[in-house]
């Protein structure tokens, strides 16, 4: 897959769409150069070549403020999720860095640092009704997807995961993000990347506090799941563990 194969009529990259297609308008000089040249980020782009070997991508991005990219769709959307949540992109490179001044880089990296990659590959955010949370809280599907699929109306999923947002140039009805459960709710995309920031610790993280949800599942976002039948799927909208 290559940036040419971007649907940018999906509606989960509709927050990404307008910085998105001009950096791939302008890839072939280098992905590194087409998103420095697009918008701004707190941290410049630069070939991968600029990583010195053996040095820890997460370490060398903290010190140098630089965050080597390959030419490929995963560091494409790893720069997008900088130029679109520079605050949270910071706080959990700052967190990484963290972890690997206490620790070292160690052949596993320890719950917290699992914790990040999860949030930094795969994370979405959910603004959306109590009932909603309830339902995605229960693993009840039915009830989140078809129960109250009007809800879905007052509700926004927003993906952060740069991991998350290349598998979806392939959708695929298994592929299933993380949603981050925040710590205090909340209710609108105002201010929600320094909000997000600002509520990320490890100890935080190191709670795992995410949940499971097949995101071809959102109402709007696949137009097979318009029939119930499309949640009786168990192998994809598992019931809750015992």
């Amino acid at each position: 897959m290559s940036l040419q194969d971007i649907d940018w009529s999906a509606p989960w990259l509709a927050p990404y769409r307008a910085v998105g297609q001009a950096v791939a308008a302008q890839a072939h000089q280098g992905i590194a150069a087409a998103l420095n040249a697009a918008a701004s980020a707190p941290v410049q782009f630069v070939p991968q070549s600029a990583l010195p070997p053996g040095e820890a991508y997460e370490h060398f991005i903290f010190h140098t403020r630089q965050c080597p990219s390959r030419d490929n769709l995963h560091d494409f959307f790893n720069g997008l999720c900088w130029q679109h949540f520079p605050q949270t992109k910071t706080r959990l490179n700052q967190l990484q860095a963290a972890q690997i001044a206490a620790d070292g880089v160690q052949p596993l990296r320890g719950p917290v640092r699992d914790a990040l990659t999860v949030f930094d590959e795969n994370a979405a955010f959910l603004i959306a009704p109590p009932a909603l949370w309830e339902a995605l809280r229960a693993q009840d599907w039915r009830r989140l997807f078809v129960t109250l699929r009007p809800l879905w109306a007052q509700a926004q999923l927003l993906l952060f995961g740069h991991a998350l947002l290349e598998k979806l140039v392939s959708p695929r009805k298994p592929i299933t993000a993380h949603v981050y459960c925040a710590q205090a709710a909340i209710n609108s995309v105002v201010n929600l990347d320094a909000i997000i920031a600002g509520q990320l610790s490890a100890a935080h993280l190191g709670s795992k506090p995410f949940l499971p949800l097949p995101v071809l599942g959102v109402p709007g976002w696949c137009a097979d799941n318009a029939a119930p039948g499309f949640y009786a799927d168990t192998q994809i909208f598992r019931p809750p563990r015992a």
